[in-house]
């Protein structure tokens, strides 16, 4: 063999074989980095592809479960990829392929779960172990249950979810390929477990987020229906309707029930008061009516034991089977199916019951009947609130009388010391003014006399005519003086006669007694006492007593004094009108009566001349009169008011019409305060 020199030419051809292998080497390498980065790139497109469907379905985990095991299968080489889930207990199958391609297959595997963990199963074994099992021949590893031989799947993997150090499930790839899988689609299948892991959190923690808005909401709207009871509890005025009506409605609505009862009971009977959304037909044949409850219904167990009675189904219940009208025609007129009766303790007794109905078969839960009782006692603190202001109400009513009677008493009292000072006065008035009285009418008759002598010896004298003339006219005038002295002077002693019958109050005896009787006895007395001072007196009366007044706790005699002042002045008044009508103008009198209950009405008319306005307003002051000179003292109606109003606790009023008629209309007690 001959040695190539060293300065001979490099061969061509090793040139370029070594060229065409670097040039190989590198396409190889750029192959396996190009195969490497794309790899890379659907990893990381399969990620995101699970993170968007994550954020799609925070609370579904399901869509994640199923893009998990179609993205591990298609990038790990697998035959099938399945998801389960661990709640703890059981083993849950959730998501998968391959098998689930298989409707027999699926069928088997569905039917194999839920089921405990155990280490014949490689997801069982995966949980117990809590890390990544890795079977490269199903066939021959040990400890495995027989029916996993035999599968088109010869080796998997499974990587367990894990969560806060604690298993919460499986994600397994099965192979048809004995030998198991790379290390590299372990991590990713790893990766995939995390997502898996991420999203089963995010669906308990948007549960809990749920369910906890859920509870907010709930409990904000049983606090505005509580609050908005309470508000109209404060504002009721007694009438409990209003509350009862929005109890109900609230606690209808917010337990999902169809409509509700408020139920009192008085005696050991049941009234039911309130309805919402009940049946027309039902509520105008039971409302406001009274029975007893059956002993084995829902108010008679309520009765029995004092607690919240929830009834599954109304038509199971004994006292519907044995035919209780008022149960049912609950089930058969409303329709009430499952309901709920809580009681109403009112200071530990038992005064009603709320309950509320649903139309099916579905039972309440258990915080249903809480919020119920919550609203049983609203519906006590409304019943509470309106007898606290009945009684409040009453000793109102009882405190007013009590002041009233006190006033009435105070008034009494201040008119007697007016009346004893009146007394005093008039006695001193009939001692110091009487007697010089008597002396002045005494006198003047006496000396009214002496003139009438004194003319009877004038009359025998002779005197020159012009004189006896003036004499006799002398005579004749003193004679007149004389007499309006007399007639003034016994003007003034009725005075004081009537201002001692003004002074003297409550004379006579206080005792029931018959009104009409009054009434007609004062109409027979005047008038007789009017036919005895005027000769030819005439006037038409007119009766209209009530049967029904009956008897009233008065002062007989003070009474009869006042109806005989009233009518008296109506005969005045008659009487002067007949002498300005005429002849075709009949006088009368009219005396009515009426029952008022626990008083006593009596009007006094008369067709007379009546009162013009500018008087009306006098006529009850002392010593006021339109009479003429002698004809009255002005003391009359003052008595009468005083007798009427604060001898008695009446009242005394009167109408009237210039030329027509005047009316006294008395109002009496039928029992004197005093």
């Amino acid at each position: 063999m001959t040695a190539t020199p060293d300065n001979a030419a490099p061969d061509p051809q090793q040139i370029i074989a070594e060229l065409q292998r670097k040039l190989d080497e590198s396409r190889a390498e750029l192959a396996a980095r190009n195969s490497a980065y794309s790899e890379r790139i659907a990893y990381q497109a399969a990620a995101n592809d699970v993170l968007k469907v994550m954020s799609a379905s925070p609370g579904d985990p399901q869509p994640v479960f199923d893009l998990i095991v179609e993205r591990a299968r298609d990038l790990c080489g697998g035959y099938g990829a399945t998801v389960y889930e661990f709640d703890g207990t059981l083993i849950h199958w959730r998501a998968a392929t391959g098998v689930s391609d298989n409707p027999s297959a699926r069928q088997v595997v569905e039917a194999m779960y839920p089921m405990g963990p155990t280490r014949e199963w490689p997801s069982g074994r995966a949980i117990i172990d809590r890390q990544i099992i890795h079977i490269s021949d199903l066939e021959t590893e040990p400890g495995l249950t027989p029916a996993l031989r035999g599968l088109t799947v010869k080796s998997a993997v499974l990587v367990p979810l894990m969560r806060g150090g604690l298993p919460i499930g499986v994600l397994s790839l099965g192979s048809r390929e004995r030998g198991g899988f790379t290390d590299t689609q372990i991590e990713l299948l790893k990766t995939f477990a995390e997502q898996a892991v991420i999203a089963i959190e995010n669906a308990r923690l948007f549960d809990e987020v749920q369910a906890k808005t859920r509870d907010l909401e709930e409990a904000l709207e049983q606090e505005s229906a509580g609050s908005e009871v309470l508000k109209l509890i404060s504002m009721s005025s007694g009438d409990l309707e209003p509350v009862f009506q929005k109890l109900l409605e609230s606690a209808t609505r917010l337990c999902g029930a169809e409509f509700g009862i408020m139920n009192l009971l008085s005696g050991g009977s049941v009234r039911q008061v309130s309805f919402y959304n009940m049946p027309e037909a039902y509520v105008s044949e039971w409302s406001g009516k009274q029975y007893p409850p059956h002993p084995e219904s829902v108010m008679g167990t309520v009765m029995r034991t004092r607690q919240a009675v929830h009834v599954d189904d109304l038509r199971t219940r004994p006292a519907y089977l044995a035919g209780n009208p008022a149960v049912v025609a609950l089930s058969d007129i409303a329709g009430a199916r499952t309901y709920v009766g809580v009681p109403l303790l009112q200071r530990d007794e038992l005064v009603g019951m709320i309950s509320i109905y649903r139309r099916e078969v579905r039972p309440f839960d258990e915080k249903q009947v809480q919020l119920v009782e919550r609203f049983a006692s609203q519906a006590v603190i409304a019943l509470e609130n309106a007898r606290l202001l009945n009684e409040l109400r009453e000793r109102t009513h009882q405190l007013s009388r009590s002041l009233e009677n006190l006033r009435a008493a105070q008034d009494r009292l201040i008119q007697t010391e007016k009346l004893a000072s009146l007394g005093q006065l008039t006695a001193g008035i009939a001692h110091e003014i009487k007697n010089p009285l008597n002396f002045v009418t005494n006198f003047s008759t006496l000396s009214a006399e002496l003139i009438a002598e004194l003319k009877d010896v004038l009359g025998r004298a002779t005197l020159v005519d012009n004189l006896r003339t003036e004499v006799e006219e002398l005579t004749g005038l003193l004679k007149e003086n004389l007499d309006k002295v007399v007639q003034h002077g016994k003007r003034a002693d009725s005075i004081v006669k009537n201002m001692l019958q003004h002074s003297r109050e409550g004379s006579g005896e206080h005792r029931p007694a018959d009104i009409n009787a009054i009434v007609d006895e004062s109409l027979n007395l005047a008038y007789h006492g009017a036919r005895a001072e005027k000769a030819g007196f005439s006037i038409a009366f007119q009766r209209d007593l009530d049967p029904s007044v009956g008897m009233a706790d008065v002062y007989p005699q003070e009474i009869t004094r006042v109806l005989l002042n009233l009518i008296s002045n109506g005969f005045y008044a008659a009487t002067k009108r007949k002498v300005e009508a005429g002849d075709g103008f009949e006088p009368m009198i009219s005396a009515a009566t009426k029952n008022l209950g626990d008083k006593v009405e009596i009007r006094i008319r008369d067709n007379g001349t009546g009162i013009p306005e500018g008087v009306k307003e006098k006529i009850f002051n002392p010593f006021f009169t339109t009479k003429p000179s002698g004809e009255g003292t002005g003391l009359g109606l003052s008595m009468s008011h005083d007798i009427i109003v604060k001898q008695h606790g009446g009242s005394i009023d009167v109408e009237t019409e210039r030329g027509l008629f005047t009316e006294f209309k008395i109002v009496l007690p039928r029992t004197n305060q005093r």
